[in-house]
């Protein structure tokens, strides 16, 4: 079992790489979900929630806030602000870390698809 950190960094990673790489999946070029649809962006984000907490969770981080603004509402409805910038850090750097491996993975697509709106 690890810390509350890991699990809020390692929740937040899987969010963003399940998250965004079905995004990438299917509005990048060339990739097997391209033009998939909005059902599928909606349904594999949900599930990304689902994932990402589970990982939190059995990662060390009970509370699984997998999200600045819930570490911050927790912070403000219990008076206990001792883990918020903690948090934060490992929430954002377990985003960065996902944005990493969905541009890692999804490289080719990247240079394939020309619509700048599209990368964005």
């Amino acid at each position: 079992m690890h810390g509350p950190f890991f699990g809020e960094f390692m929740g937040t990673l899987v969010l963003i790489v399940l998250g965004d790489g079905v995004v990438a999946n299917v509005l990048l070029k060339k990739s097997k979900g391209e033009n998939s649809g909005w059902i599928v962006i909606a349904t594999a984000w949900g599930m990304a929630v689902v994932a990402a907490i589970c990982t939190a969770v059995a990662c060390g981080s009970p509370g699984a806030h997998i999200n600045p603004a819930i570490t911050l509402a927790v912070a403000i409805l219990s008076k206990n602000w001792s883990n918020v910038g903690p948090f934060w850090i490992a929430q954002v750097l377990g985003a960065l870390a996902g944005a990493v491996l969905v541009w890692l993975v999804y490289l080719p697509h990247w240079k394939e698809t020309e619509d700048a709106p599209a990368k964005l």
